[in-house]
């Protein structure tokens, strides 16, 4: 779980491969699960971890590996129940047991700094907000929220088990470069 890539397409899930991510994830806010199924052909194909957001029925359709539901997103029980791997979202130490206690694997905590990524995001939770929840809970937890090549390696050295970027993800090499050194 070190390497999240959040992505749109095929073309760039595969690119962010290549360049070192272990976790793609497809994420369209506001599309229909039958968009999903019909962008996210192929993301299976991949030798990476396929996650979908949001939407359980599209990770069912697809064959994905898991499922990532923020705050609000309905499902965790029937994802944990059809055996996909389930991932949460957390601002806090509560939303991260919480995300625990309903079956999570994982656990993406932020945001870590302010991003431009998702304007309506959460304050910032800053590095020790990330250690205090890699301490609360027993799953992997993967820092998210304004995330680049340069603080990575902070995020692992404040618990974190991995990184999940978006707008970075064209710096996949040297983002997994500098996790890698982390560890």
């Amino acid at each position: 779980m070190r390497l999240h890539a959040i992505v749109e397409e095929l073309e760039t899930a595969r690119a962010a491969v290549e360049g070192g991510a272990t976790v793609v994830q497809l994420r369209r806010k506001g599309a229909t699960s039958d968009e999903l199924v019909e962008v996210g052909a192929g993301f299976g194909d991949l030798e990476a971890t396929f996650v979908v957001n949001d939407d359980v029925e599209a990770a069912l359709r697809l064959r994905a590996d898991g499922v990532h539901l923020g705050r609000g997103d309905a499902g965790a029980e029937r994802a944990v129940a059809e055996g996909l791997l389930l991932g949460t979202s957390a601002a806090s130490v509560e939303e991260a047991r919480e995300g625990e206690a309903v079956g999570a694997a994982y656990v993406g905590a932020g945001p870590v700094w302010a991003t431009p990524s998702k304007p309506d995001a959460d304050p910032a939770i800053g590095l020790e907000g990330l250690t205090e929840i890699c301490r609360a809970v027993s799953i992997p937890v993967v820092a998210i929220g304004g995330v680049d090549a340069s603080n990575a390696a902070d995020c692992i050295r404040a618990g974190a088990t991995g990184v999940a970027v978006i707008r970075a993800v064209r710096d996949v090499r040297a983002l997994r470069a500098a996790i890698d050194a982390a560890l």
